[in-house]
């Protein structure tokens, strides 16, 4: 490990990959040991146009025992290199190698004996595809998935038919730009430069993101279709979301009270398909990126997964711990005895 720039304690192991088709390739090993640890780690996956710099989240756990692990994939963030197409890839697996380095890293080298996984958006999609491959190698003892990216945020005219024409594209083009983005409604409401509170890179998270090309679509298609025939996680599933979602491509101040990126009815509906032990929590005013929500939303989005965690994984993040001393409690962090968030078995989701 060496020094990362997000400074003390992070701590930064890069993982070489080889090399692809535009030349070498590494992902990024982001590490905060816990100052009390447990035994028990977190591994946090980021999404589309994105990089860990949610230093708040591992606070979250750390301050409760979790060391906390965030990897930058391939080509993105710390691990994009000069002669890179940002963010690309043609198959979603492409980023198994790093996962399964990842928690080689946690499991073995560094000791750890429970560890959950989290993804956010195609961080969530991806690391749901990956726990399936490797549903018996017992890599991860369960998983919450913040939003994840299940189906396109389009009619259905473009999920299906348009999208099986790109996908045919993308297999003859990959590299192709396709005419449609992102928009920056989301970027607004969560960099501080605009309407939000967060400070980041805009170099490796532009407010309007990167180009979105063809193979690139396809392998999320590809992976979104697995995902939608089912799946079979054997460990238990925290899939999170907010209850609404906000489509417009200009800024209103709703923008910031809803998921600005996908279709929550996409998560809720497809939920059922990660395998047999999946819980559903929504949260009113949440955003794509559910812990950049509002402080009031991201305090009961850290107390579900620390009430989910101890239920499910017997020793979660609200777990007791020695009164003295009392560590510092992250920035939006619940106390353990906060509000209960509703939430409901996904099995029964519409």
């Amino acid at each position: 490990m060496e020094p990362d720039l997000l400074g003390p304690p992070y701590e930064r192991h890069t993982i070489d990959l080889g090399s692809d088709d535009e030349g070498s390739v590494v992902a990024t090993l982001v590490r905060r040991r816990a100052e009390r640890p447990t035994g028990r780690a977190v591994l946090y996956v980021h999404g589309f146009v994105d990089y860990f710099f949610q230093t708040h989240v591992a606070d979250f756990f750390a301050e409760r025992g979790w060391d906390f692990y965030a990897l930058d994939l391939r080509k993105y963030g710390r691990s994009l290199l000069p002669h890179q197409t940002a963010n690309f890839c043609r198959d979603l697996g492409d980023y198994f190698p790093e996962l399964d380095a990842a928690a080689q890293l946690i499991r073995t080298e560094d000791g750890h004996d429970t560890l959950l996984a989290m993804g956010h958006s195609t961080g969530g999609l991806i690391v749901s595809l990956w726990a399936h491959a490797r549903r018996d190698a017992g890599l991860v003892d369960g998983i919450v998935l913040n939003s994840p990216f299940f189906d396109l945020n389009a009619p259905w005219f473009v999920r299906r038919p348009l999208a099986a024409a790109v996908a045919r594209l993308g297999r003859r083009a990959p590299h192709r730009i396709l005419p449609f983005g992102l928009g920056t409604v989301y970027g607004e409401s969560i960099h501080a430069d605009h309407r939000g509170e967060w400070t980041y890179d805009l170099a490796w998270k532009p407010l309007a993101g990167f180009p979105v090309r063809a193979g690139w679509l396809d392998a999320v298609r590809t992976g979104q279709r697995r995902l939608r025939a089912g799946l079979d996680i054997p460990v238990p599933v925290l899939l999170a979301c907010s209850t609404r979602s906000y489509r417009s491509t200009k800024w209103h101040d709703a923008a910031s009270l809803a998921d600005a990126v996908l279709d929550v009815e996409h998560m809720v509906r497809w939920a059922p398909r990660l395998g047999q032990h999946v819980t559903l929590a929504r949260f009113d005013g949440g955003m794509h990126d559910l812990t950049l929500s509002g402080p009031a939303v991201r305090e009961k989005v850290f107390a579900e997964v620390g009430r989910w965690a101890e239920a499910f994984l017997g020793a979660g993040p609200t777990a007791s711990r020695p009164a003295t001393p009392e560590p510092r409690r992250a920035e939006g962090a619940p106390e353990p005895a906060a509000e209960t968030t509703p939430h409901a078995d996904a099995g029964t989701a519409a």
